[in-house]
């Protein structure tokens, strides 16, 4: 029997209305693993490729031939507006078959959510906070509610594979498993996983199951792509290309093949979109090359310069060029700008709206970010569904995930993205209802002053795209989850939940009820007692007479507000100082050594006071580093790695456009010059964390003064910036060390070169304990419930969860050992 045969006859009908020629493969791939095992499923396809249905017509289709005796599929989303639109195309079908679909969270009426416990059937739509609270004030109804539960479906899972909430959804739903003596089968859809394999394991952890994660062939998509560069002052790139009489073109021109050599399509594209006098530079504007998503061909079309580079509006004369070229080409579109911060989108949208403004237009731009009131988001978002309206949407990530916001044509992204699952998310926003995806990068950089020390003349931000784009193209590559930390928050979170469900239980109950849930796999009964021991003393914990465990009246505090049920951060708002000077606020502020940007200038924190949110700070000279917290500024090592083989290669990549093609000819030729990177040749023929001869890491930048260029993510960064700082610096004569994270660092040093890897190398080998790079007195506070932690649990988490040491340790050794193999070459 087929699959649509399998379906039930109510499913073929939905199917023949909505006239489908034929189901798509991952419908047909699911309904196999889903009909035909008891195994959980992973369901990894392009956005807008029918996931939801390929997962619901087979449960659907179940519950019609064996009704459940209770709510039998959970489904459990991230934001609220998601679930409310995922199923708006099923409601109809359900209605038919006369299976109920329920809805529980904070807008849903207490007479909905009445009916649902008095009658429970069909699907239950919830977020993981929602959830929580259902556990924690619903406790007794949760058997009768879910005691026929079969299904547990997890939409955009990538969402929560790279922090607590996603551990936080993982204990729930073992919690409930537990409460209501259910094994529920899961399934999880996400249309960016990297490494499927172990993101499945994570979604089967303490189901007993193992996850089948279907292959299938998707059909060819077309995406359009492109990317530009802007100094935000000055001549543009190619100005200054040829103001130096091409030297810095130079690279480019070695890419075009002789007359002899076969012309590959992309060098053909190139040369066709080229304007006059650009062909000779070896500058064209744009191309067209074919790229792959797992199991999907996809063709990337840059668009011609006929469509995308005609404007339909006109900046003002003084318009900040980059934004200026996003006004320019969003009039009469319906188009989203992503940005990396609230504060950037409050800004950018607050300079596009002044360019209407200018012109005596309307204005036509929107704002969408977590600081945001809910009311405000969701206006935004209607204006976006309204077909009639050609409005633009200036917005972080939150706008990321498959909210429907209509019909969008065309979006920007300005700089780039911190991680190639967020460029193929907000990619995927656009091209729904048969249009391609398309997708502009706009680079924006200040001018290098004359004096600009070398690492500061680099486009960090142009190279960081390009490897986002690259890794995707060549390698089909996203960054794999993050699964082993220590969750010491989420480990708070759960116990004064359990606690506060539950009411009194021994301490034995408690550990058995904690340490069991699967996301606590790393956490030991001595750092559950270590905890307790501290929340007894804080009175968030209460011994009983009997020598029971109760929620204490300063835990009351914290779990009777709402504010529990979420372990994500609030938006709270800290007041910055400097002495008695009120600078403004910030929120989520870096712990104190870190730096910060407000009032147009660079300040060290010394101080932060959490209880009474202030920041106490002195001004320095500088720019501020990506700051390292846990969150979506976590840059992958992968990725630092290809975007120093994009300053290697001759490659020019077809999406770039006339100013990115001349910026990054420049920078190739300043970087292969000053031996930040070796030859192309050269670097062809080298293990990746190792260099070749001619390159160094460690850059020599006049008379003591060091540049070191590792090529590390994030918290590897991290690690080495502690490493010298802590272990190497009385050594090696090491001082002032100034880092751009997670790009490079600067410092002043007395020790040659050699000295300084053999010294490091020696010092990363030392099998040190960890938390000897956490500086004396340091608590670096980064998840929600780390204020309630003891200190020593929150240093722990943050050497032996957050900074990769192991990632360091393996580069740092690779370039003593490098070392003497050149060295041993040349003897």
């Amino acid at each position: 029997m087929n699959v649509f045969d399998r379906y039930a006859p109510f499913v073929q009908d939905f199917i023949y209305e909505h006239e489908w020629e034929s189901l798509r493969s991952i419908q047909v791939a699911a309904a196999d693993a889903i009909f035909n095992t008891d195994e959980n499923v992973l369901l990894t396809a392009s956005t807008a490729s029918g996931k939801t249905e390929a997962a619901f017509f087979p449960i659907l289709t179940e519950f019609w031939e064996n009704p459940p005796a209770s709510v039998g599929a959970l489904y459990i989303g991230p934001l609220k507006a998601l679930i409310n639109d995922q199923f708006h195309r099923l409601n109809d079908l359900c209605d038919e078959a006369d299976i109920p679909v329920w809805h529980w969270h904070g807008d849903v009426s207490a007479s909905h959510k009445a009916k649902l416990l008095k009658k429970p059937s069909g699907i239950l739509q919830i977020t993981p906070e929602s959830l929580e609270a259902l556990l924690l004030h619903k406790h007794l109804a949760v058997p009768r509610m879910f005691c026929d539960l079969r299904y547990v479906v997890i939409d955009e899972v990538h969402s929560l594979l790279r922090g607590d909430r996603g551990g936080q959804a993982l204990c729930l739903i073992e919690r409930l498993s537990r409460m209501a003596g259910v094994n529920p089968r899961r399934i999880g859809l996400s249309a960016t996983i990297g490494d499927p394999e172990r993101a499945g394991a994570f979604l089967s952890a303490g189901t007993g199951r193992s996850c089948i994660i279907p292959r299938f062939e998707e059909p060819r998509r077309t995406w359009r792509l492109s990317m530009e560069h802007f100094y935000i002052g000055g001549p543009q790139a190619q100005e200054r290309a040829r103001s130096n009489n091409g030297v810095a073109e130079a690279d480019i021109v070695s890419c075009s093949p002789s007359q002899n050599d076969s012309t590959s399509l992309e060098d053909l594209l190139s040369r066709a979109y080229a304007k006059d006098g650009e062909a000779e530079l070896g500058l064209p504007h744009q191309g067209t090359t074919a790229v792959h998503e797992p199991q999907t061909e996809v063709y990337v079309d840059t668009p011609a310069s006929t469509e995308l580079l005609a404007p339909t509006d006109t900046a003002p004369q003084d318009a900040d060029p980059g934004l200026g070229y996003i006004f320019e080409h969003t009039r009469g579109r319906k188009c989203l700008v992503f940005v990396n911060s609230r504060e950037e989108a409050e800004a950018v949208c607050a300079s596009l709206r002044s360019y209407c403004e200018a012109n005596h237009e309307p204005d036509r731009f929107l704002i969408h970010h977590g600081n945001l009131s809910a009311a405000y988001r969701e206006t935004a978002e209607e204006l976006m569904r309204d077909e009639e309206q050609a409005q633009t949407t200036v917005t972080t990530a939150t706008l990321e995930l498959g909210i429907d916001i209509g019909r969008l044509e065309r979006a920007f992204q300005i700089d780039a993205p911190f991680t190639v699952s967020s460029f193929l998310q907000r990619m995927g926003r656009t091209g729904r209802r048969d249009l391609p995806p398309e997708m502009h990068f706009v680079m924006r950089e200040e001018q290098p002053e004359p004096r600009a020390m070398l690492p500061e003349t680099v486009p960090w931000k142009l190279l960081q795209g390009i490897a986002l784009v690259q890794l995707y193209r060549e390698e089909h590559w996203v960054e794999p989850p993050a699964l082993d930390r220590l969750p010491y928050s989420l480990l708070y979170h759960q116990v004064m939940g359990i606690l506060a469900s539950c009411g009194e239980l021994t301490p034995a109950e408690l550990a058995q009820r904690v340490l069991t849930l699967s996301y606590f796999h790393r956490v030991s009964a001595d750092d559950l007692r270590c905890l307790l021991r501290h929340l007894i003393e804080i009175d968030h914990i209460e011994v009983t007479e009997s020598g029971g465990l109760i929620v204490g009246l300063a835990g009351e505090r914290v779990t009777n507000s709402f504010k529990f049920y979420a372990v994500f951060q609030e938006n709270e708002e800290f007041t910055v100082r400097c002495e008695s000077a009120e600078l403004g606020t910030i929120v989520n502020p870096p712990p104190a050594g870190e730096r910060i940007a407000i009032a147009g200038h660079c300040w060290l924190v010394e101080e932060v006071d959490w209880k009474r949110h202030l920041v106490y700070c002195t001004q320095i000279k500088g720019r501020v580093p990506a700051y390292f917290g846990d969150c979506a500024g976590d840059i992958n090592t992968h990725i630092l790695e290809r975007m120093k083989r994009v300053l290697e290669e001759h490659e020019a990549y077809p999406y770039l456009m006339g100013n990115a093609r001349a910026r990054l000819a420049q920078a190739r030729h300043v970087a292969q010059n000053a031996g930040i990177v070796g030859s192309p040749e050269a670097a062809a023929n080298r293990r990746a964390g190792t260099f070749s001869r001619g390159e160094s890491p460690l850059i020599n930048l006049g008379g003591d003064t060091w540049a070191l260029f590792p090529w590390l993510g994030s918290y590897a960064f991290l690690a080495l910036e502690r490493l010298l700082k802590i272990k190497c610096a009385a050594e090696l004569g090491l001082k002032g060390l100034d880092p751009s994270r997670p790009y490079f660092m600067q410092f002043r040093m007395k020790a040659d070169p050699q000295t300084f890897f053999e010294v490091v190398a020696t010092e990363a080998e030392d099998q040190f304990d960890p938390i000897d790079l956490v500086y004396p007195g340091e608590v670096p506070y980064f998840d929600k419930y780390d204020e309630f932690l003891p200190q020593e649990l929150v240093r722990k988490g943050f050497a032996e969860g957050v900074l990769d040491i192991e990632g360091m340790r393996e580069r740092v050794v690779g370039w003593r050992d490098e070392l003497h193999r050149t060295v041993g070459t040349i003897a």
